[in-house]
């Protein structure tokens, strides 16, 4: 079944919502591991260098924003890991799912109208247009 979980998360509110229905699915499956997946958009790094010290300090920083997803994992008890990689998040989760043949995909959605997606494109559109395999989109 789902034994590999990637759970795409950014810390947003979104990402724990998603993070609930990853714990529940993944505490229904004995010995199902959630590896919660942050894609940092390389636009955004330029600011993390300016308002931080050093390198532990940004991989603190981006890791405190993962908590509320990892203490949502945590109380339930759900194996789970974090990896951080640095890369557009669409496709970044795309091929990260492949190379390590992800039995699902969960993602939180920001909600947006038609318009706004046409416009500004949205990260979870694209891997679920992408993935290779199951992808369950979270509201």
């Amino acid at each position: 079944m789902y034994q590999h979980i990637l759970l795409a998360a950014d810390g947003s509110k979104n990402s724990v919502r998603a993070a609930t229905e990853a714990a529940r699915i993944a505490s229904l499956i004995e010995g199902a591991t959630v590896e919660v997946f942050f894609a940092v958009d390389p636009t955004k790094i330029k600011e993390e260098v300016l308002h931080s010290q050093n390198h532990e300090e940004i991989e603190f920083k981006r890791k405190q924003k993962l908590l509320p997803v990892t203490e949502e994992l945590g109380n339930k008890n759900v194996n789970h890991q974090i990896t951080i990689v640095i890369g557009d998040p669409g496709p970044t989760i795309v091929d990260y799912s492949k190379k390590k043949n992800v039995d699902l995909i969960i993602i939180g959605s920001r909600g947006l109208n038609s318009f706004q997606e046409f416009v500004l494109g949205s990260v979870s559109h694209k891997v679920v247009k992408r993935a290779q395999c199951p992808v369950m989109v979270v509201k």
